[in-house]
C-alpha cells in the first residue's frame, strides 16, 4: 500500500499468536474536543475494512462523524460554563452554575457524554422532584441541559440533543392574589408617612418588579415631565446584590407617572436629602431612589419581612406576595378597559401573549363589556 496522507486512514492485518492473519483493521484520525484522536474499524477481509474505512472518512468529511471520546457529562458541562461566561448576564451565568454543580453533575456527571439518553434525563427529572425540588426548578434544570447539549451538537461531539422532545415537569402557575380597588387604597393609606411610601405608590401605579424598584436611580426619573425609565434590575452575584441588566429587552421601558406617584417621589427625595445630611460621611451616595438609611442597596428579603409584611398587617390585609402588587396594577388597568397591549408594554412583558395568559381570568368580563358596547352602538 502506498503511503497515505495524515488522517486519510490505513489498513493492516491483525495476526494471532502463531502469526496467521485473522482479520484486518483500519485506522484514521478525527478531531475531538480533546484534540486529534485515532479511531479504528475492523473486519474479516481487507475489502470489508476498506468499505468501512471509506464510509467513516466520508462521514468525517461531511461533518456527520460525532466523537466526544471519553469526555463525561460533567467534564463537558464545566467546559461549557467556561465558554458561556461573559456572554450572558451575570445572574444568568450564576443560574447555569447552580443548575450544573449542585444538581446535574452529581447525578449525571460521571456518564460519558455520548452515552447520555432520554431515559437518563427522565430518571434525573423524577429524582430531582422526589428530592423536594419544585416543578419550576426542575424545568429550569431542563432548560440549562438543553442549551448545553445544543452546543455539544453544534461542536460535532454528539449527533443529537437528547433533551429535545423531552417533556419536563409541567409548571403549575401560582394563583395570583391581586388587591381590589378598596384594598389597594387601604394599603396606600397605611403606607402614608412610611419611609418607603413612594416605593409602594410606584409598585401599584407602575407595576414595576421589586428588583426594578430597588435598582431605580434618580437619573432615570424625570419629575418635571412625569416620566420614569426602567433600565436595570437587582441581580445576585457571588452572594451579593448588584445592579444588572433588565430581565429582557422589553423590560427596558419608559413609564408615565401618575400625579400621585410624582408627588410621592418628590416627598421621598426631600426625606432622602435629610437622611444624607443627618448621616454625613456615613452615607454612601450611589444615586439609588430607594436605599437604606446609609445609601446602600436594600436587601429584598428585608423589604419583604421588615417593611411589606408589617404594612399589610397595619392595613388589615391578607398576607400576599410583593409581586401581587404588580398583578394588582395590571388587573386594575385591564378592569378599566385599558388596551392589553398598553398594559403589556407598561409591565415590560416580552409579548402581549404573556399578559393575556396571566390575566385571562379577566377576559370573560371584558368580552361582556365589549358585547354591551356593540349592542349600544349598533342597537
Amino acid at each position: 500500500m502506498g503511503k497515505r496522507g495524515n488522517g486519510e486512514g490505513s489498513i493492516y492485518p491483525v495476526r494471532d499468536r502463531s502469526g496467521r492473519v485473522k482479520g484486518y483493521r483500519g485506522a484514521y484520525f478525527v478531531h475531538t474536543a480533546e484534540g486529534p484522536k485515532r479511531r479504528y474499524v475492523s473486519g474479516k477481509t481487507r475489502k470489508d475494512v476498506s468499505e468501512k474505512l471509506a464510509k467513516a472518512l466520508s462521514q468525517r468529511a461531511d461533518g456527520l462523524l460525532f466523537d466526544a471520546g471519553a469526555m463525561t457529562v460533567g467534564e463537558y458541562l464545566e467546559r461549557w460554563l467556561e465558554d458561556v461566561e461573559g456572554t450572558v448576564r451575570r445572574s444568568t451565568f450564576e443560574r447555569y452554575g447552580y443548575a450544573v454543580r449542585p444538581h446535574i453533575k452529581p447525578a449525571l456527571g460521571k456518564m460519558k457524554l455520548k452515552d447520555l439518553t432520554p431515559a437518563h434525563l427522565r430518571w434525573f427529572y423524577r429524582e430531582r422532584l422526589d428530592s423536594g425540588l419544585s416543578a419550576a426548578t426542575v424545568h429550569k434544570l431542563h432548560v440549562v441541559l438543553h442549551k448545553a447539549l445544543s452546543q455539544a451538537v453544534s461542536d460535532g461531539l454528539i449527533p443529537r440533543n437528547v433533551a429535545s422532545g423531552m417533556k419536563p415537569p409541567k409548571i403549575h402557575r401560582e394563583e395570583i392574589s391581586p388587591l381590589t380597588e378598596e384594598e389597594a387604597r387601604r394599603l396606600l393609606e397605611a403606607a402614608r408617612g412610611d419611609r418607603l411610601e413612594a416605593l409602594y405608590v410606584l409598585a401599584l401605579s407602575t407595576g414595576m418588579r421589586m428588583g426594578e424598584l430597588l435598582a431605580l436611580e434618580w437619573e432615570d426619573v424625570d419629575l418635571e415631565r412625569g416620566l420614569l425609565r426602567v433600565r436595570r434590575t437587582l441581580t445576585q452575584a457571588n452572594g451579593s446584590f448588584i445592579l444588572g441588566e433588565t430581565k429582557t429587552k422589553k423590560s427596558r421601558r419608559t413609564i408615565r407617572l401618575t400625579s400621585g406617584a410624582a408627588s410621592a417621589l418628590r416627598a421621598h427625595l426631600s426625606r432622602q436629602l435629610e437622611e444624607m445630611e443627618r448621616m454625613g460621611s456615613l452615607y454612601e451616595p450611589g444615586g439609588l431612589v430607594f436605599a437604606t438609611e446609609t445609601g446602600t442597596i436594600i436587601n429584598p428579603s428585608n423589604l419583604r419581612n421588615r417593611s411589606f409584611k408589617p404594612l399589610l398587617k397595619r392595613a388589615g390585609l391578607p398576607p400576599i406576595r410583593f409581586h401581587d402588587l404588580r398583578h394588582t396594577c395590571a388587573t386594575l388597568l385591564l378592569s378599566k378597559d385599558i388596551n392589553p397591549k398598553i398594559v403589556s408594554e407598561m409591565l415590560g412583558h416580552s409579548s402581549i401573549s404573556i399578559t393575556l395568559d396571566i390575566y385571562s381570568h379577566l377576559l370573560p368580563d371584558m368580552q361582556e363589556k365589549a358585547a354591551k358596547a356593540l349592542e349600544e352602538t349598533l342597537g
